[in-house]
């Protein structure tokens, strides 16, 4: 897609929805909440944990080759949707704020977040195969639906808090984009209402604690890294003595006697 906005690291504590509320991380945290639900039904009616449910029975692929069967238990992720739709989205439907409101405008924006945690689980669940035959000659495959592993569902949402569209309340009661340059957003896309807090900075009405006294990575790249963990404010450098079992060795019978080593290590901590 090509709404990518930037992402805003500062927010103006003076505007209405200050305190973050309706920001992009509050987006993702609806839409990994929301896969969450569907994974783990999904799976509970594959392992028989359920009595409303059971493997799943969706429809044989079509590309799937003629001589491999379809029919392994798979997980229900097609009940597992529409159970996490009507128990997630529940909360916010039984709402009733004016139209156009803020209120209103949250709802629409959890409900959005919602449906894109749901279509991440939804979409990535693949088909997964087994080998049978004599001597692993896999002259017979079983297939059957699979979820995607949770991480590759929350690196895939992480990707679309990434490219999180912001949005405002229009006319008509609805969500419109800020930028009309930007694609309208689709059921598996994350939207945002407010801009997010500055999350460098330690600040009570967000629940940030800062950055301030963390220790960082001096090496790294990541977000552990000192450059992007001290939002540019630098770090001090310390050095420790680290204390840990080594040279441990095994005597019959049986427990294991180990030293204790010290090493002088060097920590860093943003200022």
């Amino acid at each position: 897609m090509t709404h990518l906005l930037p992402a805003d690291r500062r927010m103006d504590g003076g505007k209405k929805g200050g305190d973050g509320q309706s920001s992009r991380e509050t987006a993702f945290t609806y839409s990994i909440s929301a896969a969450g639900v569907v994974n783990a039904i999904s799976r509970a009616c594959r392992e028989g944990e359920l009595s409303t449910c059971g493997c799943s029975r969706s429809a044989r692929p079509r590309d799937l080759p003629r001589d491999w069967l379809w029919g392994g238990c798979g997980d229900n992720v097609h009940y597992g949707y529409r159970f996490a739709r009507e128990f997630v989205d529940a909360r916010e439907r039984e709402k009733n704020y004016p139209r156009g409101s803020a209120e209103h405008a949250r709802t629409l924006m959890n409900l959005q977040n919602n449906e894109a945690g749901r279509q991440a689980v939804y979409n990535l669940a693949n088909v997964a195969c087994k080998c049978h035959g004599v001597s692993g000659s896999c002259s017979l495959k079983t297939c059957w639906l699979q979820l995607a592993d949770f991480r590759r569902v929350g690196e895939f949402l992480k990707e679309k808090y990434d490219s999180a569209a912001a949005m405002r309340i229009g006319r008509k009661g609805k969500l419109e984009l800020v930028d009309k340059r930007f694609n309208t957003p689709t059921p598996e896309d994350l939207v945002y209402i407010d801009p997010s807090p500055d999350y460098c900075l330690r600040n009570e009405t967000t629940g940030s604690l800062g950055t301030q006294g963390r220790l960082c990575n001096k090496t790294s790249e990541g977000m552990d890294g000192c450059e992007l963990m001290c939002c540019g404010r630098g770090y001090d450098q310390f050095k420790i003595y680290k204390h840990e079992r080594c040279h441990c060795k095994f005597h019959w019978c049986c427990y294991v006697k180990c030293k204790r080593c010290s090493t002088l290590v060097d920590q860093f901590v943003c200022k």
